[in-house]
């Protein structure tokens, strides 16, 4: 009981003058596949919600929509692309104040998403992914600032049905966005 309460105090001063806020952006991204020679690049838009504090620590959930303009899990004779992707990401974002007027920050996490497919057997095909985002929030003043940041992510398939064996796929995503956060 003692550690449980010591773990509430220390959460407690940790996120002392934490907010909630909420947040959009987008971004260009370029996904490479690595056991097939196969690539993909579009538009992604992302909105969060998220508590912490900018200049330290915060949590964040979001949910990315991306548009898909390669033909790369699709077999159906109709299809000439994939369908859209979605995905549902919880990341930990450490930001750093060096007193100058951006704040840098190192946001992990990781995701789960559906994207829809044109198969025989399957019409959507599930992932999970595992990301690293560099970055800097650039504060407008008390209750906006901007973000940039680069996010790398590792992206592992559900394996495709191909009726004679089944096969997995893996990629690693690269994306570049601009977006804006609103802090309560």
């Amino acid at each position: 009981m003692k550690k449980i309460l010591l773990f509430l105090l220390l959460l407690t001063t940790l996120f002392a003058d934490a907010r909630p806020y909420i947040g959009t952006h987008l971004g260009i991204y370029n996904e490479k596949f690595s056991e097939i020679d196969a690539r993909s690049s579009s538009t992604l838009a992302n909105i969060k919600i998220g508590y912490g504090n900018r200049e330290a620590y915060s949590i964040e959930f979001s949910l990315d929509y991306l548009n898909n303009n390669a033909k790369i899990f699709s077999s159906a004779p109709s299809a000439n692309k994939d369908g859209k992707k979605i995905g549902f990401n919880i990341s930990l974002v450490k930001a750093f104040d060096f007193d100058i007027y951006a704040l840098p920050f190192v946001k992990v996490g990781f995701g789960s998403g559906v994207q829809n497919i044109d198969r025989k057997l399957q019409k959507s095909l599930a992932f999970g992914s595992f990301q690293l985002v560099l970055g800097t929030y650039v504060p407008l003043n008390r209750y906006l600032d901007l973000e940039i940041g680069y996010e790398i992510k590792h992206i592992s398939y559900e394996a495709i049905n191909t009726i004679t064996k089944k096969i997995s796929y893996n990629s690693v995503m690269n994306t570049l966005y601009f977006g804006i956060n609103y802090r309560y």
